[in-house]
């Protein structure tokens, strides 16, 4: 959308700070009502869900995401619906006027993500949003999300994503992302940052960062998944809400939903203190049960029953696997895959393979690796498992849907985010030549 560059000139927030002051962004009223959602994976998830929870308690709420699966205006939403062609144009036009002076005044190039960025702040005030919900970017100390400077926010979970820009440990990952919050603050964490406290807890001491975890200081109990949704019990601090249900599917949905929940507790604790119990609980449930967010375990198709997922790090496929299975069955799958050429097939490979005795392989039309390649990759992984290759996703629809019907087999697309959301898209009727992810 933007006529800029993926990523800006080197380490930008001070140019980010000029840019927001540009056009008119109230900075104390930004930090006031905004949290921030960091992580390797669950960002998504755990964003909607506590924008849900937000709107649930009648709060305007916005949400800035990213990337968006089908349309650009996915990214910026207020109360749930994507911002309109008209005012996306507008406030485009007003952001291009800033970054294009601040540019030439600076002589430092900004980045379409920033631009992106200043515009879901530009619009959250214009709509007089009474809580935002902002996805970060790529780790949080450099991230334009730091800019609004929340005293609330988490990192979801921690994985080997970016090392070139974010380090190459957990910790240094980890450290990064926790930057994201303003001194003074909390930080939840997700579950699978539970191994690295100690360090955690030291890094954030002289920020007097509070941190809490999930199943340490938020107990989760009780938890239960089926086809159809999954419930779970919650307590933290004086809060204990019992079968919270959600309709998001796969067990780390449930973190992802505590994390959620304990976001908008802290927040509204800090900033409207001495709230009714009673209504809070109210829009928790609502919330979670309300709250969609497609591309994780989605089912698109009944006939035969085909999910998709857009997991594309190590840890984020490991755990889709294991709740398609607990969900759906462990047996009679059909694995379509297909991985970006900038990501490590031999590992995503390694995870999916051994569990499919069928595998297609195939390109996305954006991004996508030789399907010849990784079906090398493929056979290495799973020396037992029927391998056929298809050049492009309509081939691979085509082949899928073809064997799962005559086998009454159940079809599995996973490996990225494109891989996913072209087979849905083409599934459903769509071209993919229309889909512009970034």
């Amino acid at each position: 959308m933007f006529d800029l560059p993926k990523y800006g000139d080197g380490v930008g927030l001070a140019r980010m700070a000029d840019l927001l002051d540009a056009i008119a962004v109230d900075r104390t009223r930004l930090r006031r009502v905004s949290v921030v959602v960091t992580g390797s994976n669950g960002k998504g998830s755990t964003a909607a869900f506590c924008a849900s929870i937000a709107h649930a308690y009648r709060l305007r709420t916005g949400l800035f995401t990213s990337p968006h699966l089908h349309r650009f205006n996915e990214r910026f939403q207020v109360d749930g619906v994507p911002i309109g062609d008209d005012t996306l144009a507008r406030l485009k036009l007003r952001v291009e006027t800033a970054v294009s002076e601040l540019s030439q005044r600076h002589n430092e190039k900004f980045g379409a993500f920033e631009a992106m960025f200043a515009l879901a702040c530009l619009y959250f005030q214009e709509s007089e949003c009474d809580f935002a919900v902002f996805e970060a970017g790529i780790g949080g100390r450099y991230d334009p999300a730091r800019l609004v400077g929340a005293l609330c926010t988490c990192v979801t979970s921690v994985d080997y994503e970016h090392v070139e820009l974010l380090g190459h440990s957990l910790e240094l990952i980890v450290s990064d992302k926790s930057d994201a919050c303003a001194s003074g603050g909390t930080i939840v964490y997700g579950e699978n940052c539970r191994n690295l406290r100690p360090h955690i807890l030291e890094y954030n001491r002289h920020r007097e960062i509070t941190a809490v975890f999930v199943r340490d200081q938020i107990a989760i109990d009780n938890e239960a998944i089926s086809a159809t949704g999954q419930r779970f019990d919650f307590q933290f601090g004086d809060y204990e809400f019992r079968l919270l249900e959600t309709s998001l599917l796969g067990v780390f949905q449930i973190n992802n939903a505590a994390i959620a929940v304990t976001l908008f507790l802290l927040w509204l604790r800090r900033m409207r203190p001495g709230e009714a119990p009673a209504r809070i609980e109210a829009a928790v449930r609502s919330g979670l049960r309300a709250a969609r967010w497609p591309g994780r375990l989605e089912l698109i198709q009944q006939q035969p029953l085909t999910v998709i997922d857009v997991g594309h790090t190590p840890d984020g496929i490991r755990q889709s696997l294991a709740s398609l299975k607990a969900i759906h069955d462990a047996d009679g799958w059909i694995l379509v895959v297909g991985i970006s050429f900038d990501k490590k097939a031999d590992e995503i490979v390694a995870l999916l393979a051994p569990s499919f005795d069928t595998i297609i392989c195939t390109a996305a039309h954006h991004k996508g690796a030789s399907a010849a390649s990784l079906a090398a990759s493929v056979q290495k992984a799973n020396p037992d498992a029927d391998v056929q290759i298809a050049a492009t996703i309509e081939d691979a629809i085509g082949i899928s849907q073809r064997l799962a019907t005559s086998r009454k087999q159940k079809i599995y697309v996973a490996g990225g985010l494109f891989l996913a959301i072209e087979y849905a898209t083409i599934a459903r009727g769509g071209r993919v030549q229309d889909l512009d992810f970034f």
